[in-house]
């Protein structure tokens, strides 16, 4: 069984970034002050991501196809405008709670 763990509660914002911004956790759109704020350049959730942590063998034996990954893993995706533009982070980093 894979194990999962608190990754953290923020994810920084790239340089430049204007809203409109939208934030998505596992493909679902995230409702700005119900559950997460934006401050000084960071979108904090209320609550902490959960990521999954694998090993070398279990990553080695995933990528040789002989079982797949069963443990929560949450990945955040953030939609923002810069310069006029639609841009996208895909599996944002999380940063650990300070």
């Amino acid at each position: 069984m894979a194990e999962s763990y608190e990754a953290g509660r923020r994810v920084r914002l790239p340089s430049g970034a204007e809203r409109p911004i939208h934030v998505f956790i596992n493909g679902a759109e995230q409702p700005e002050g119900e559950l997460y704020s934006i401050q000084d350049g960071m979108i904090v959730f209320k609550r902490p991501i959960i990521k999954e942590k694998v090993s070398r063998l279990r990553w080695t034996a995933m990528a040789l196809g002989l079982f797949g990954s069963y443990g929560e893993n949450e990945t955040v995706d953030v939609h923002f405008t810069r310069g006029g533009r639609t841009e996208v982070i895909s599996d944002a980093k999380v940063l650990p709670d300070a």
